[in-house]
């Protein structure tokens, strides 16, 4: 029998991290199959994969995108737990210019309640923690404490540093690349369980010369 993978996906700082590869048709990321890239395949199967987000408030053609990225997700089996934004008062140090921050809220806890849930539920065998932001460390040292029978895998977004602390309470550290995204990309249209297909945006389109991973030369 093979160990039950889940993963749970803090959204903002996987996005925040490709984002600043500057190539954003890596945004295009079907999140199920990048799971099931990073499992061992002989001895794992992911069983859930939740992808904790919150719709960013104002500009109406992100929003569409985020739209139809959320629903290529849902066809392809990613659970997507939402939180929401709030506007708090910011100011500059310098010139003291004020105005309202829009400030995500309730990441966090999603990831958190949705972790514990499942732990307590026996979903999963293997917890796979995709987020380098330290104030997971308190839902990692809750599942080390609570359920030692159950293993947790700490997964930087590319480019970003692992958390040390959470790191402390893992039994082992996964690091996502550019080339595992790569491979891991939704089609242009995406398509299945009775759902509304999901069409690509053209800002997600991939260079003209792009070629997929699978089609390079060996």
């Amino acid at each position: 029998m093979k160990i039950r993978a889940a993963f749970y996906i803090d959204g903002f700082n996987l996005y925040h991290a490709i984002a600043d590869l500057k190539e954003p048709f890596l945004k295009w990321l079907n999140l199920w199959e990048l799971a099931a890239t990073l499992i061992p395949h002989q001895s794992e199967e992911v069983v859930r994969v939740v992808f904790c987000t919150a719709y960013y408030p104002g500009d109406e053609n992100k929003r569409w995108r985020y739209s139809e990225y959320l629903k290529a997700l849902e066809i392809a089996g990613v659970e997507c737990a939402f939180g929401h934004y709030v506007h708090e008062p910011a100011s500059c140090r310098e010139c003291g210019a004020g105005w309202q921050k829009p400030t995500e809220k309730q990441t966090d806890i999603n990831i958190a309640l949705n972790l514990y849930h499942d732990a307590f539920t026996d979903v999963f065998d293997k917890a796979y923690l995709v987020t380098a932001d330290s104030d997971q460390a308190a839902t990692a040292r809750f599942l080390k404490v609570n359920f030692p029978q159950k293993a947790l895998v700490s997964v930087s977004p590319p480019g970003r540093s692992f958390s040390k602390n959470i790191l402390a309470h893992a039994s082992a550290k996964q690091q996502i690349t550019k080339e595992v995204i790569e491979r891991c990309l939704f089609p242009p249209i995406v398509m299945g369980g009775g759902k509304p297909a999901a069409r690509r945006p053209r800002e997600y389109a991939p260079p003209q010369n792009w070629v997929h991973p699978r089609d390079r030369p060996k």
